[in-house]
């Protein structure tokens, strides 16, 4: 058990230990996963936090023993690798124990952009010369990251930039979306994956970002354009992707900006007469996000049209794929299999109900405001 930052104590796994570079040449810290939680708010916590008499021993998982010799209860373990699957359903068991042993110790504790410090969530593979930093500070322009905070500032007094560099395709208010080429600005897009990915824990690094787009959105004032969130999506994807990886910043969170994205990414596919789907696997909050935009867009033209509209007419409405709009009827218990097809039963007080539980629907995206070419059709 460990006493976590709301005082109580909570059952965890300790993952790791190291010595401290102050003190005793006996004293520790512990890397510590709260079973009942997300790996997220994985932590290294202090030897007085560790209620030790609450120790365990049952498991004879080696990784336990290698490491510090505290053990789990096989309950314990099972709500650790039940939460642990979360966004890895597509990984087997091998695959899963090798990408949990690679990204098992957070290695950036906090990182600073603009007038925020955050704290991060997950693993991130920067360059071997940040393996000793515990905070990394990025310039919220052009995301070169660096080591200490003097050096960000003198970097902010040459640095050009006042918003992301790419094209702006959107603007409404306050709010500014940037279309980057990976090709034409890699380090951007290489720093903007590695920033990404500790927030992500199913996120795939890739570094050849020349194949990728990435539309960063922003919130704009008098001192430039600051980003909130960004999706990236294939520049040709042969699976109809119209989305790689989606990201709202944690100081951002919970202000409709995750759906404003996802709706971005829909009419971009209208615009280029397409059908989309996100890529797989989603991880455990884009998911969320997805099935409530799903639910609300899809319920609001069946409580139009009273029902009588088929998944291909409602495909060709919202651009949204055959196979996610069945899989979100039928989760809602919407739809039947009657002599041999699909029959939408759409009870308004049931359309309404649903509409109820999935929320509001965040930011509206102004599709007025939108001034962009398809990908194909540039140059």
């Amino acid at each position: 058990m460990c006493r976590w930052r709301d005082g109580k104590y909570h059952p965890v796994k300790v993952i790791e230990r190291r010595k401290l570079s102050f003190g005793d040449y006996n004293d520790y810290e512990y890397y510590v996963h709260y079973t009942e939680f997300n790996r997220r708010l994985d932590e290294w916590v202090k030897l007085e936090q560790l209620d030790l008499d609450s120790v365990e021993t049952v498991v004879d998982e080696k990784v336990e023993d290698k490491v510090t010799g505290l053990k789990m209860t096989r309950h314990q373990k099972r709500k650790i690798d039940e939460t642990h699957v979360e966004g890895h359903e597509e990984l087997d068991a091998a695959s899963l124990r090798e990408h949990e042993e690679f990204t098992k110790v957070k290695n950036i504790a906090t990182i600073e952009l603009g007038r925020y410090e955050i704290e991060t969530w997950y693993f991130s593979p920067f360059p071997p010369e940040y393996n000793d930093c515990s905070k990394l500070y990025f310039c919220e322009f052009c995301l070169n990251f660096m080591k200490r905070k003097e050096q960000l500032q003198r970097h902010m007094k040459k640095c050009d930039l006042k918003h992301p560099p790419g094209d702006e395709i959107y603007r409404s208010g306050t709010l500014s979306m940037f279309e980057v080429d990976g090709k034409k600005n890699k380090v951007y897009g290489q720093n903007l994956c590695y920033l990404a990915k500790l927030f992500l824990d199913h996120k795939t690094l890739y570094y050849d970002v020349d194949l990728f787009l990435f539309y960063v959105l922003c919130e704009c004032d008098d001192r430039g354009c600051h980003m909130v969130g960004y999706f990236s999506k294939e520049k040709h994807s042969e699976e109809s992707y119209n989305l790689a990886c989606i990201l709202t910043l944690p100081p951002y969170q919970r202000k409709g900006y995750g759906k404003f994205l996802i709706a971005f990414s829909y009419e971009l596919s209208k615009k280029e007469g397409k059908v989309g789907t996100p890529e797989r696997p989603l991880s455990d909050l884009g998911l969320l996000s997805y099935k409530g935009y799903w639910t609300r867009v899809l319920l609001d033209i069946l409580k139009k049209h009273k029902g009588n509209i088929s998944i291909k007419e409602l495909s060709d409405m919202t651009a949204i794929k055959a196979d996610d709009i069945l899989n979100t009827l039928q989760s809602l218990d919407l739809i039947q299999y009657r002599k041999g097809q699909h029959v939408i039963c759409a009870d308004p007080k049931v359309l309404d109900r649903h509409l109820k539980a999935a929320g509001r629907g965040g930011l509206e995206v102004d599709v007025s405001k939108l001034i962009w070419t398809p990908y194909r059709e540039q140059g």
